[in-house]
């Protein structure tokens, strides 16, 4: 069974980092492409970035471009994003996601979420 558990949430203030890290169980990670979504209170789940399961490619949000960096370690069995220059906006529950197909995962139907880590941004 397929298990991602998301760990490195808290308080920040604006302009300050954090690093989520997604521990990904019952699967090689080799085999995942994995995403990270965040959904803040009263919005829809947004896709915040992705990367192929081989490291090829990555894909940001708009909003987070050249201040987040998503990055996975096969070994370890562990994907990260690093979040600096973190803004009230950034608000959210952060979600980690993993599937076999990239285009499903960036399309935001995974098949393997973990439960979220809240990431909150005081001004």
């Amino acid at each position: 069974q397929v298990q991602l558990v998301e760990s490195g949430g808290g308080l920040v203030q604006a302009g300050g980092s954090l690093r989520l890290s997604c521990v990904v169980s019952g699967h090689t990670l080799s085999d995942f492409s994995v995403g990270w979504f965040r959904q803040a209170p009263g919005k829809e789940r947004r896709l915040v970035a992705a990367i192929h399961r081989r490291g090829t490619m990555t894909r940001y949000a708009d909003s987070v471009k050249g201040r987040f960096t998503i990055s996975k370690d096969d070994s370890k069995s562990t994907a990260y994003l690093q979040m600096n220059s973190l803004e009230p906006g950034d608000t959210a529950v952060y979600y980690c996601s993993a599937h076999s197909d990239y285009v499903t995962l960036t399309s935001g139907s995974a098949r393997y979420w973990g439960l979220g880590t809240l990431v909150t941004v005081s001004s």
